[in-house]
């Protein structure tokens, strides 16, 4: 995606251009993980040892393509907040983010207190799956259902109800 510094209010152009910085140099890293994790699968070893810390290594790197991927994104999204002029304003509380926390974490969302709240709540340790359900951060599961939902086991679902 091209970003444009045209939309950019002068109060944001330091957090625009921070972020773009870290969003180029993510990109880079993953482009540079991905290149690595598939030159460790051509050079695949037969020795058991050898075997099981390449497995280690592949995933290692697949973990740390990850959480770049998700650090990008929320990159991404500051910037785009920036472009609509929406950044620097809590999206839980609606209050400004204060200036010392934009320039600690220049992504951030949520103020220290609405933060603090989400973790509190449990809020931030789930990641939504949409029709699959919900996954919290200790792995558990919950499936959404719906009474609409005709499957085998909606039904049974709705008759145990």
């Amino acid at each position: 995606m091209t970003w444009s510094r045209a939309r950019v209010k002068p109060q944001w152009s330091k957090y625009y251009k921070t972020l773009l910085e870290l969003h180029d140099r993510l990109m880079a890293q993953m482009d540079g993980l991905a290149k690595e994790s598939a030159e460790e699968m051509q050079s695949y070893s037969l020795h058991m040892a050898d075997s099981g810390t390449d497995n280690f290594d592949r995933d290692f790197a697949l973990s740390l393509l990850s959480s770049d991927q998700d650090a990008v994104y929320e990159i991404e999204e500051a910037l785009r907040r920036i472009e609509k002029n929406t950044f620097g304003v809590c999206e839980l509380t609606g209050k400004a983010i204060p200036k010392a926390r934009l320039e600690a974490i220049p992504w951030t969302r949520f103020t220290v207190e609405a933060q603090m709240q989400m973790e509190k709540d449990g809020t931030s340790r789930q990641r939504r799956l949409g029709a699959l359900g919900s996954v919290d951060s200790k792995g558990s599961s919950t499936v959404e259902s719906s009474d609409d939902d005709d499957s085998p086991s909606g039904k049974a679902q709705r008759d145990k109800d």
